[in-house]
């Protein structure tokens, strides 16, 4: 049966749909996070516990308030061009905080985890598609940052008995069912909803970054993978880790490519609205394309990404950013 679980991260965008998926199985969700990123109101589905991965004193507090029987580890930064110029942050936040987890797992016995991991661990594809055997080559900090920790899981699997599932997500997107989470940024970088502000912001000009990518049009490819997908698959990981899997690497996508303009023109299909764009350079560290091969994932997880249309993930994106859009209007005014 679930028992105990501590989510680092789980008050942001992948963090928190995957605690309404985990609490909807059973499992006694806490959430650990820093709200550096993450935010407050969208830790709905178990109690909060305020505290940094950096620091070992909350990390023992956690575990022993806790006493988690396994933790799901979501958090991290995450913006490819940041590393790139500040490569130390994402050594400290991604590498580091992970060791002084994982010591703290094996400090208080808990068993297993599930790893937020990424497809820039692999750098250019050398394939039309990706899948786990693919040469793990990173082209950015953040990519190698990741990477380093997958090694780490592997030796403290082997030196300690602690199990382990990286789930490598190629371009999370959309929002969940009823909108009660979803994408929210302090500072937005991802495709899709920039390209939903351009649709309704009438001083917003949204900037494809890059035209000259060796694509059909230009623009880069991504596997766009729509967040309750992804939830499903870190619910069934964590299954599979429960009664008694071996550690594993599996790649989440869908097998297809969207390009950036072909999303703007998603955007412009569910809005019925011009998004005004320009083509600015290509952002540095950033490949043309990544898409997953997901037959390992479907093959032992028998997992599929079924809601992952790049038509669904946008209308599911667009209820949740009215409601967000709505929700922070009102904060702004009561203020």
């Amino acid at each position: 049966m679930p028992g105990k679980l501590l989510v680092t991260g789980g008050a942001g965008y992948v963090g928190s749909h995957c605690c309404r998926a985990f609490a909807e199985a059973g499992w006694e969700v806490t959430v650990f996070d820093n709200l550096s990123t993450g935010w407050r109101d969208l830790v709905k589905w178990g109690p909060l516990f305020v505290g940094d991965l950096q620091n070992p004193a909350d990390l023992e507090a956690a575990f022993s308030q806790v006493k988690p029987d396994a933790v799901a580890h979501f958090a991290g930064s995450a913006l490819v061009a940041e590393s790139v110029r500040e490569p130390s942050i994402y050594y400290r936040n991604n590498t580091f905080a992970t060791l002084n987890l994982l010591e703290a797992m094996r400090k208080h016995g808990t068993g297993y985890l599930i790893f937020s991991s990424t497809c820039a661990t692999f750098g250019h594809a050398s394939s039309e598609t990706i899948d786990e055997l693919h040469p793990q080559k990173p082209i950015n900090p953040y990519g190698m940052s990741k990477l380093m920790v997958e090694h780490m899981l592997s030796d403290f699997d082997k030196a300690h008995g602690i199990r382990s599932i990286p789930l490598r997500y190629f371009n999370a997107a959309g929002a969940d069912r009823d909108a009660k989470t979803g994408e929210r940024h302090a500072c937005e970088t991802h495709v899709i909803p920039l390209a939903l502000k351009g649709a309704y912001d009438e001083g917003y000009e949204f900037t494809i970054l890059g035209s000259d990518f060796d694509t059909p049009d230009g623009t880069a490819i991504r596997d766009y993978i729509h967040v309750e997908d992804l939830a499903e698959a870190h619910l069934r990981a964590l299954t599979a880790l429960e009664n008694g899997a071996v550690s594993s690497a599996y790649n989440l996508g869908t097998g297809r490519g969207t390009s950036v303009a072909e999303v703007v023109t998603a955007v412009e299909r569910a809005t019925n609205r011009k998004v005004p764009r320009r083509y600015g350079p290509r952002r540095p560290g950033d490949p043309g394309r990544l898409i997953a091969l997901p037959d390992k994932a479907k093959r032992e997880l028998g997992w599929v990404a079924s809601r992952s249309g790049i038509d669904n993930i946008i209308r599911s994106a667009l209820a949740w950013h009215e409601a967000d859009w709505a929700i922070q209007h009102t904060h702004v005014h009561a203020k």
